[in-house]
This record gives structure tokens, C-alpha cells and sequence, in this order.
């Protein structure tokens, strides 16, 4: 809800100047501040000072700010009352709806202070920020009655009566009216020595008559008196002399600075040295009252900064050995967790250990297991398969196959059982595929030579040797085939294998038990291997190596 008691106030206590409103927040402090602030400023400055730093609500900060500077600039500080306005922007969103207003407000207050001080492009500019944020249209022709008096005094005066004519056009507060009439009246005539305001400025102070409005006839007055100061300098002197009266019965020095200064230029020469006294004993009495207010006012901050101050090293100190105990607490709790972390780390690791050592045990065997199962296993199996296929074999050559199968045997145990086929290896190889050439399984090699097997490593040899046994003897004891054709190609730094053979292909466990190590070995000489088999079709496999 918004109210009107700062409007109201100095509505009446400035003429030709308007404050503003700002929306009322329940608060109880707030409340306090604002019982006051008709009555005790000093008390009303202290209580608004008090919401500033316990308030958390950023709004009410805004509002309690933009009251002491209306408090500040009331008593003549306009310096702090610019200070307080700056603070109390801080505190607004101008994105929140629920902020306007006080912004509104707040650039008001500062286009007053800087019509003061006679900045009056600096005023214009806060009056239309103030216009910016204004939602209230009654609000919005008051604001525009401020702009249009920066106008005046900065001697734009087309530019005030443009203003004035166009709130006149929209205005119907009486009271209103009447003092947008008569600055426009007055702008008029400052614009144009030669025009005559007497009947705009004789209807506005029949109206202010009628409504009772004493600050309104004192500002009809002042007008009065400037127009006839050099035309009738009798009614000049009459109306002066009924602003001092207004103003002395509402209080308001300023006022009466401002009558006295007419009477003293009016007044007859033997009255003029009282006037000027008076003068000077208001004068004396109101920069006084000034300096205690200000004085006042920042006693007032300095007491609740420096108790603010206290506040805030006391809860410091009690951060700080909160802080303490924390951080004891945390170290403690790091050590503990990091003893926890140790132990666990450890038996992870002693348990990692154990499996590395299972594992190396598993590989141990899995190696002599494959090295068996190729190296002997086959060779036998191959040994086998030319006693069967051959049997008039002459007693010698089959005692040193199986010479040879010992000596594989043996050296097992040396980590040295890879065959020595360096020497002869196109040879051995050939040798070793019609090995199981028999009546039933004609067996067709193509393209094994010397180039083709030309820089490659003994190894990648060796291993290659033992895939196609390994291959040979699974089709020997499976796959019932009687053609089997192996052919070997060179090409781009890679050899390519391709076997086929047209028996039962290979199934389940079989196809699984045989082909494990096969590609165990491709992998190992960084090869690839594509399978391609099918029941009572054949099997046919594609293996390729790099040089």
C-alpha cells in the first residue's frame, strides 16, 4: 500500500517543490522511525539508522534510507541526504516490480538536492529517471512540476511552460492545480517581462483560500510580492509582510528568511535595520540548528558503525575460535580417516598382491599347458598322422621325430620351447602341412617360398607355424574333410593366409577348444582373423600379418 505522509508533508512545507512517497513495509522498528518523523527527527533519523543495519529485507533498508536523506535534506545537510540517496540505491532492483517506487523516490529526492545546489541538468536527468520508474500517474505530474521548476531556474523557460501545460491539462487535485498554476504563471512572466500573471496568480490563491491551504498562500506571496516589487512596491510590501506571517505561524525559517529579504528591499528605510536584525538572529539560529542536526546525524552513524563495529569483532572472535575447534576437529578427523584410508589401501594391496601372484601361477600353467599342447601335443599328433598314413616308415627317421618331440619336450622346462625354423622353415612348413596328407584328405599349399617369408621375424614364423598345426590337427581329428587347401600371399607389407577345407566345419566346444589358442597367436604377431564356417559345409578361415 502506498501512503502519503511524506507527499502530504512537504506538499504543504515546499510549494513549488514536491517529495515523494515510498511503499510502507511492516516492520516494527520501521514503524517506530515513522512515529516520529513528524515529531523528533533526531529520533526518527536514529530509528530509520537502526533498520539500515538490522533489516533484511533489502527493500526496507532502501526505504529507511531515503527517508533519513529526506530528514538529512530537511535540516540543510544535503551533502549527507545525497550520501544516504546513494546508499539507498544500493539497495534496489530495478527489475523488481516491488522497488520501483522507491527508486522513483530516491531520484526525486536527488533532483531536489541537485536544484539546490543549481545543478540543474544533473536535476532534469534524475527527474526523468524518476519518471522512468514511476507507475503512478498523480505521482508522475508532480515529478514533472519538479523537472518543469529546474527548468525555470536554469532560465528554460519555454520548456517549463511546455511541462506546466501539459500537468495542468491532466491535473485535478486542487490544491495541485493551484500551485502548478501559479509556477506557470510566474514562468510566464519571468519568459516575458510584459505579460501579466495577475489572474492565474489570483486563482490559484483563491483556491489555496479555499482549501485552507496556508503553505500553498504562502508560496502565492512570495509571487506576489516578486511581481509588484518594482510595479506597486506598497502591494509588494504587503505581500511580504503576509509571507513572513505564514511562515512564522508554520514554522519554517526558510520561509521567513525569504519574506525578510522582500522587506528588507520594501520596507521603508527607518524599518530596514529591523528587519535585517531579525534576519540575521534567524539566520545565525538556523545555520546553528543546521550544524547540530548535522553534527547530530553523523554522531548518530558514528555510534552505530562503531557499535555495528564491535558487534561485528565480537562475532569475529567467535567465528574465529569456532573456526579453531573446527579446524582441530577437521585435522583430527583427516588423520583418523587418513589411518582408515592407510589400512584399508594396505589390505587392498596385500590382496592385490596375492591375486597378481594367483594370476602369474594361472599364466605359468596356461603357458605350459599351450606349449604342450602345441608344441608336443601336435608334433605328436602330426608324428601320428605320418606312421598311420605311412606305414612302411623306416624305424630311424621315426626314431628321430620322436628325438625331435623329446628335445621339444625337454626344453620346456629352459623357457626355450620355440622351434628352431630359421634355417629351414619354407621347408618344414611345407613338410608339416602334408604331414597330414593322407588316402582320405588330399592336402593342396600354395604359394609358401622363400620371398614370401623374406625379413619376417623368427618369432612371427614360429608363430605362424604353430597356428596352421594347431588348424591341421582340429581338421584331422574333426572335420572329416578330404580336400584341404592353404595358399599364401604378399602384399603391401602384410601376409595373408587363407585356410579352407570342405568337412563338417566346427561346432560348439570343439570350435571353441580349437580356435582359442589360434587366435591367441594372431593377436600376439598383431594380426587379424576372420572365420567362416558353416555344418557339413566346410570351414574356411582368412588370417593376415604385418611384415
Amino acid at each position: 500500500m502506498l501512503v502519503f505522509f511524506i507527499l502530504v508533508a512537504f506538499a504543504c512545507k515546499k510549494e513549488n517543490t514536491t517529495k515523494t512517497p515510498v511503499k510502507n513495509v511492516k516492520n516494527q522498528t520501521f514503524e517506530i522511525a515513522e512515529s516520529f518523523f513528524f515529531k523528533n527527527n533526531d529520533s526518527s533519523f536514529y530509528y530509520f539508522n537502526k533498520v539500515t543495519t538490522t533489516a533484511k529485507d533489502s527493500l526496507q533498508v532502501a526505504m529507511a534510507y531515503n527517508y533519513m536523506a529526506v530528514i538529512q535534506s530537511d535540516a540543510g545537510d544535503y551533502f549527507g541526504g545525497q550520501e544516504s540517496l546513494t546508499l539507498s540505491l544500493g539497495f534496489l532492483n530495478e527489475h523488481k516490480q516491488t522497488d520501483l517506487a522507491c527508486l522513483a523516490s530516491d531520484y526525486n529526492e536527488l533532483g531536489l538536492n541537485s536544484t539546490y545546489f543549481k545543478r540543474y541538468t544533473e536535476a532534469i536527468n534524475y527527474y526523468n529517471l524518476a519518471l522512468k520508474f514511476c507507475r503512478n500517474d498523480a505521482y508522475k505530474l508532480r515529478f514533472l512540476n519538479n523537472k518543469a521548476l529546474a527548468y525555470q531556474k536554469s532560465g528554460a523557460y519555454l520548456n517549463a511552460i511546455d511541462i506546466y501545460n501539459e500537468v495542468l491539462r491532466k491535473i485535478s487535485d486542487k490544491k495541485e492545480y493551484a500551485r502548478v498554476l501559479s509556477n506557470a504563471a510566474r514562468t510566464k512572466w519571468l519568459q516575458n517581462p510584459n505579460y501579466n500573471p495577475l489572474a492565474d496568480f489570483s486563482k490559484a490563491l483563491q483556491i489555496r483560500y479555499l482549501e485552507k491551504d496556508e503553505w500553498g498562500q504562502n508560496a502565492s506571496y512570495a509571487h506576489l510580492a516578486d511581481y509588484y516589487e518594482k510595479k506597486k512596491p506598497d502591494s509588494a510590501f504587503s505581500y511580504a509582510k503576509k509571507m513572513y506571517l505564514t511562515a512564522t505561524k508554520l514554522n519554517s525559517p526558510d520561509d521567513r528568511l525569504e519574506a525578510l529579504q522582500k522587506l528588507i528591499k520594501l520596507s521603508p528605510a527607518i524599518a530596514t535595520k529591523q528587519y535585517f536584525q531579525k534576519y540575521q538572529s534567524i539566520d545565525d539560529s538556523l545555520q546553528t540548528a543546521r550544524s547540530a542536526a548535522k553534527n547530530q546525524f553523523a554522531l548518530i552513524r558514528y555510534d552505530s558503525e562503531k557499535n555495528r563495529a564491535d558487534f561485528l569483532k565480537a562475532q569475529a572472535d567467535n567465528v574465529e575460535k569456532q573456526n579453531d575447534i573446527l579446524r582441530k576437529n577437521i585435522g583430527l578427523g583427516v588423520l583418523i580417516l587418513c589411518l582408515i584410508i592407510g589400512f584399508i589401501l594396505y589390505r587392498k594391496r596385500q590382496k592385490e598382491l596375492k591375486q597378481e601372484k594367483e594370476l602369474e601361477v594361472k599364466k605359468t600353467e596356461l603357458k605350459y599347458v599351450k606349449k604342450v599342447h602345441d608344441g608336443v601335443a601336435n608334433k605328436i599328433y602330426q608324428v601320428m598322422s605320418e606312421v598311420e598314413n605311412a606305414p612302411e616308415m623306416n624305424k630311424t627317421i621315426l626314431a628321430d621325430k620322436l628325438e625331435v618331440i623329446y628335445q621339444i619336450s625337454r626344453d620346456l622346462s629352459y623357457e626355450n620351447g620355440d622351434m628352431n625354423l630359421e634355417e629351414s622353415f619354407v621347408k618344414e612348413l611345407s613338410k608339416m602341412l602334408y604331414a597330414y596328407s593322407s588316402a582320405k584328405t588330399d592336402v593342396a599349399v600354395k604359394g609358401n617360398d622363400d620371398a614370401l617369408w623374406a625379413n619376417v621375424k623368427a618369432t612371427t614364423k614360429n608363430e605362424v607355424y604353430l597356428i596352421l598345426q594347431n588348424l591341421m590337427t582340429n581338421m584331422d581329428k574333426h572335420s572329416e574333410a578330404d580336400q584341404v587347401n592353404i595358399s599364401f600371399e604378399r602384399k603391401d607389407q602384410q601376409i595373408t593366409v587363407l585356410y579352407f577345407d570342405n568337412g563338417k566345419g566346427m561346432q560348439g566346444a570343439v570350435r571353441k577348444n580349437g580356435l582359442n589358442n589360434t587366435e591367441t597367436r594372431i593377436e600376439s604377431i598383431s594380426g587379424r582373423i576372420t572365420f567362416d564356417t558353416k555344418p557339413d559345409k566346410g570351414l574356411e578361415i582368412e588370417f593376415s600379418f604385418p611384415i
